[in-house]
């Protein structure tokens, strides 16, 4: 195919160039002789063009470019991930209401054993007195919605200590456990764990925006507990705060289980 091109800096004689091959166009174009408004034409061709519209329909002509060894590999890889992603989420058996409330009865002793350990602690130390904080605690337990049982119980001396090492103590046990075990020691018991919705382990970052929105949960037992209750009409039993971290609660897979079912993918697929 030959190939010519109007020279516009040509002001006098024949401003038509050619013929040339292709490859010795494309080197008039690296060298700017060629730009995007230069006409051309080819053989073939009915009227002149831009190159910029020549080389447009250039591309198109061409055959698709075949993929590298290298590529051919990864999208292979990523397949077989997409695959055993896609038997890992079918195999899933979520939790419901009861065992998850069973694993959160089981977290809540566990903290509240150490949360009666740092009583004794601060009360042998002199900063609370053991007995007005039980009282105080259980006149709040008996009216909840009261202001007065609240702010005797907030006014006790020492009882702001307690709180903020309890707290931070809950919140180092929920985030800590989730993003490295993927389970509370109640979840661990119950044989269930946390995922993501995409079926990976959670990040710390995920793990403590599930932990600020399990407080938000709490918040809504005001209202009949209506944030745990949504785990009861939801499909995939999710509780609000699994709403706002993207996450599941579900079933440990017996090694023995998901191995074969992975397997079984890979042969249908095979086959």
């Amino acid at each position: 195919m030959k190939w010519y091109f109007i020279d516009e800096s040509i002001t006098d004689g024949e401003r038509r160039q050619g013929p040339y091959s292709i490859d010795e166009i494309h080197e008039f174009v690296n060298q700017g002789k060629i730009s995007d408004n230069t006409l051309v034409w080819h053989s073939g061709e009915s009227d002149w063009k831009t190159w910029k519209e020549a080389s447009q329909a250039l591309k198109e002509d061409l055959p698709p470019v075949p993929p590298t060894d290298e590529e051919m590999l990864k999208d292979t890889i990523e397949a077989l991930e997409q695959i055993v992603k896609e038997s890992k989420f079918r195999s899933r058996k979520f939790a419901g209401f009861f065992v998850r409330a069973f694993a959160c009865v089981v977290d809540n002793l566990i903290l509240g054993f150490f949360g009666g350990i740092t009583l004794l602690v601060l009360s042998s130390a002199g900063v609370l007195d053991f007995e007005t904080v039980q009282q105080a605690t259980s006149a709040y337990i008996n009216d909840p919605i009261s202001a007065e049982s609240t702010n005797k119980l907030l006014s006790t001396p020492g009882i702001s200590t307690f709180i903020t090492i309890w707290s931070v103590a809950q919140a180092i046990y929920f985030i800590a456990f989730q993003a490295i075990f993927s389970a509370t020691p109640g979840k661990m018991l119950a044989r269930i764990h946390i995922e993501t919705t995409d079926g990976e382990r959670l990040t710390w970052i995920t793990s403590a925006a599930r932990y600020l929105g399990s407080i938000l949960t709490q918040f809504t037992l005001a209202i009949y507990g209506l944030g745990y209750l949504i785990v009861c009409i939801d499909p995939k039993r999710r509780a609000l705060h699994d709403w706002i971290a993207r996450t599941y609660v579900v079933h440990n897979t017996p090694k023995g289980k998901d191995d074969n079912a992975k397997k079984s993918e890979g042969d249908k697929e095979i086959q």
